[in-house]
């Protein structure tokens, strides 16, 4: 399939905009249903690029799907605000190929003020965290860990603050998530984030792919009192994705992710930079990344995933 891409959203004033992300613009359906769209922006370092990843959307959108499906099948429990990849009537029939995929409807619920990171392994800022004071984000961890390593006991549970667009997020002990949303909930988010880290490392494992660490939202439904997982879910964007036939205790293995783009970045002195217009080579290389994490989890190939009619 060729490629697309779609940066800017504007559906013709059919529905009401109600937020724009570094990624994602949401419009209003109606009263309990939002529609979820995934541009082809792509950040880095806090800074929204001049330029998009083409099909980044799609792919973001289709592999959050792909997760829905096999979660809600390994946890039958769990309930999503997912409810279709078909476009709502009121988008008109003109625009109607440049959304297809990559929006969802879904349930309108209340947030909870957390992300809930889970890390398996320990890299990145956690990494160095580690290496000053032996903890990560104040939970003391066992010393003797080298880079990239599993943590001895299972994966650890590292909450952060959801930051509003433009500010950043803080890492947080898990006794402060309880102050933000509250015990009962907290320990809720908690349980679930881990059994879904689980099942998604295993799974993905199978699949020749290590999950060292990703972020899930969640929100309320209120009439149940159900938490409920919302946004995207393991995707490239929310989570390190490592090749396991790379993977080497003790250096800091390649991603699955926009890595290239933050390699360029930093060796241009472009870390940071509003306006940056990323190299034709760059793009290239991060699409590619996207297009196989999507292929290896699906055990699909791309071009035979989508489909170009417009519903």
């Amino acid at each position: 399939m060729a490629s697309s891409m779609l940066t800017q959203t504007d559906l013709e004033d059919s529905l009401p905009l109600v937020a724009r992300g570094k990624v994602r613009d949401l419009y209003k359906v109606d009263d309990e249903t939002l529609l979820f769209v995934t541009t082809d922006r792509i950040s880095a370092y806090d800074v929204i690029m001049a330029r998009g990843i083409p099909n980044k959307g799609a792919l973001l959108s289709l592999i959050t799907v792909h997760w829905f499906e096999v979660l809600s099948a390994a946890i039958p429990s769990l309930r999503t605000h997912f409810i279709t990849l078909d476009l709502p009537e009121q988008i008109p029939v003109k625009v109607r190929a440049q959304y297809q995929n990559r929006s969802m409807q879904v349930r309108k619920l209340e947030v909870f003020k957390i992300e809930a990171i889970v890390r398996g392994y320990i890299t990145g800022s956690a990494w160095s965290s580690y290496q000053k004071d032996g903890t990560v984000c104040g939970i003391q961890i066992q010393p003797g860990l080298k880079e990239s390593e599993a943590f001895p006991e299972g994966p650890i549970y590292t909450p952060s603050t959801k930051a509003d667009l433009g500010d950043h997020d803080e890492n947080i002990h898990p006794e402060k998530a309880k102050e933000i949303v509250g015990a009962r909930y907290a320990e809720r988010i908690e349980e679930l984030a881990l059994s879904l880290y689980r099942h998604a490392a295993a799974y993905a494992y199978e699949r020749g792919i290590i999950i060292a660490d990703t972020k899930f939202e969640f929100g309320l439904d209120k009439e149940t009192d159900e938490v409920v997982l919302i946004d995207e879910v393991l995707t490239p964007d929310s989570s390190r994705f490592w090749p396991a036939d790379r993977y080497k205790i003790g250096e800091s293995p390649p991603s699955f992710d926009k890595q290239p783009l933050r390699d360029w970045l930093a060796t241009q002195g472009l870390k940071g930079k509003e306006g940056v217009a990323i190299s034709d080579e760059v793009i290239a290389k991060t699409e590619e990344m996207y297009k196989e994490a999507f292929e290896r989890l699906t055990g699909r190939e791309w071009s035979a995933k989508l489909v170009d009619k417009a519903n």
